[in-house]
């Protein structure tokens, strides 16, 4: 039952996230979570989203998450996983807003998250595609960034991980396979993998948290 206070969007935010719930239900693994991808969609949505039980927002964006969230009372924010290419210039200005750093991928993000934001939770990202335009570390760099990250007392929760842009499923089950494994040899819990549109293979292969944003928004509002 829907609130009086709820708007046709909100509704539709709300239907938008029961579905996706009963997809991933569906696919026998309740217990993944979802990291709802709120890059150019207005605070509006994003609370939409909250209140249909989404507590985890993906941004791409250091000055859309200023925008957005500056102004936000600590205690009304989502938890903000950060899934966009990541300067070290960056960090110390989103440090108090993002929960999780999920594209973690070179030495130089260690030493400035272990500076400007000791502590902090963050994935390493790593490209296990070979495409040259995507993020991520090398896959023989892996193991060695996870190790530099957990000397300077970062919390390496897990590993993040973008599919072929070919779409092409053999080629991405071949990639989430590999993703899984070196998660499970390097004895990390999280595994961000699955998009909107390779959320099932990713769910197969062992993901712990999707990361989708037409799911649950619907298309993405023209910019101005």
């Amino acid at each position: 039952m829907t609130s009086p206070d709820m708007t046709r969007r909100d509704e539709d935010i709300s239907l938008s996230v029961s579905r996706l719930r009963e997809r991933l239900d569906d696919l026998g693994v309740s217990r993944v979570r979802i990291v709802a991808v709120a890059k150019g969609f207005p605070w509006s949505d994003v609370r939409a989203a909250m209140a249909a039980g989404i507590s985890m927002i993906g941004e791409n964006y250091a000055q859309e998450i200023l925008s957005k969230y500056g102004s936000v009372p600590l205690g009304e924010r989502p938890a903000l996983h950060f899934i966009g290419r990541l300067q070290s210039n960056k960090i110390q200005q989103l440090a108090p807003l993002v929960s999780t750093w999920q594209t973690v991928d070179r030495d130089r993000l260690v030493d400035e998250l272990a500076r400007r934001a000791p502590g902090s939770e963050i994935m390493i990202q790593v490209n296990l595609t070979g495409e040259v335009d995507k993020g991520g570390c090398e896959p023989a760099d892996l193991e060695p960034i996870v190790a530099r990250a957990r000397r300077q007392d970062l919390d390496v929760v897990g590993l993040m991980v973008v599919g072929p842009t070919s779409g092409d499923r053999d080629v991405t089950r071949r990639v989430f396979a590999e993703a899984a494994q070196r998660r499970a040899d390097l004895g990390l819990v999280e595994l961000s993998m699955g998009m909107s549109g390779d959320i099932d293979l990713a769910v197969e292969a062992g993901s712990t948290m999707v990361r989708v944003g037409s799911l649950v928004f619907g298309s993405r509002p023209p910019k101005d």
